[in-house]
């Protein structure tokens, strides 16, 4: 769904309020949970969004405005294929979006995301089953890989860097630390 469990959410916060990143990308940002909740604490962020669902852009106003910020650039395109610039953020977001591309996939997305120079990663996803398929004819929401805690880890711990995890009841989060 282009929503998130509310679970990590102040985890995620904390360490974000910690790094204060000056540039971020969102990967597959939905309805931009994360857009909304770290904006407010420190502005001037540059925000970049990657969203394969070319609808979710109008739907949710994702798009920057002079009244309202979400994010300044959009990218309409699948993060697996996107350019290696893209990640070479402060932070770059993978919130509920892993579970939606086969493990592999997943695994090299991030090892592509810490070689194009990313500093910070914050990677959520359900750390239960969550079968889901398509919704509202996006084909994209279907999730197929069932991630559990110890999985994840496996693959962020493979990374080298620090790693500081959150384990909820229906979501995990880590967050990734180029040393």
């Amino acid at each position: 769904m282009p929503t998130s469990d509310a679970e990590g959410k102040d985890w995620s916060l904390e360490r974000f309020r910690y790094h204060l990143p000056n540039t971020v990308t969102d990967i597959g940002p939905g309805e931009g949970t994360y857009a909304k909740l770290f904006r407010p604490v420190h502005e001037g962020v540059w925000w970049t969004a990657v969203e394969i669902h070319k609808p979710y852009i109008t739907k949710y106003k994702l798009k920057s405005t002079k009244t309202r910020r979400m994010y300044d650039e959009i990218h309409v395109e699948d993060a697996r294929e996107s350019e290696d610039h893209l990640f070479h953020r402060d932070l770059v977001i993978a919130g509920d979006v892993l579970e939606h591309m086969p493990r592999e996939d997943a695994a090299q997305l991030l090892e592509r995301i810490v070689a194009a120079g990313a500093w910070n990663i914050l990677v959520s996803v359900p750390i239960v089953d969550s079968v889901q398929g398509e919704i509202d004819g996006n084909p994209h929401e279907a999730h197929l890989h069932q991630w559990d805690a110890n999985d994840m880890d496996a693959v962020v711990g493979g990374l080298s860097g620090c790693v500081d995890t959150f384990r909820g009841g229906t979501l995990g989060c880590w967050w990734w630390t180029r040393t």
